[in-house]
């Protein structure tokens, strides 16, 4: 059986990327949670995902082996980017920039999701 979430064998987006976000979202800010130590600063309200500000780019928090098998470190404390970019929209039908990604790596587009309107899975 095929998995529901097609960004466990994926991950290239976690290397194409600038994955940056609003400062107050890592930890060493009151109510924070992504791990500083995994960001860097960007400007005076702005951070960014370690290694996703460089080329060739790769987020810190990615391990495994892109277009095989990969798993964010941090999955339950990513920040705001990661959780917000669909793989698939809510009538089901797959981000066009996901597949655009994948191609550039062999992966084949993503099918159409089999539960529309279902919980979809987020960026890993």
């Amino acid at each position: 059986m095929e998995d529901p979430n097609p960004c466990i064998s994926c991950g290239i987006c976690c290397t194409h990327f600038r994955i940056s976000f609003y400062w107050a979202e890592a930890d060493d800010a009151p109510g924070g949670f992504v791990p500083a130590g995994m960001t860097e600063k960007l400007n005076h309200t702005m951070r960014c995902m370690k290694g996703s500000n460089e080329v060739p780019r790769r987020c810190s928090a990615l391990s495994g082996k892109v277009g095989e098998q990969v798993a964010c470190t941090i999955y339950e404390n990513r920040p705001t980017p990661c959780r917000e970019f669909p793989v698939y929209f809510e009538d089901g039908s797959p981000n066009p920039k996901c597949d655009e990604l994948r191609a550039t790596i062999g992966l084949p587009p993503l099918p159409r999701s089999p539960l529309p309107n279902a919980p979809l899975p987020q960026a890993a």
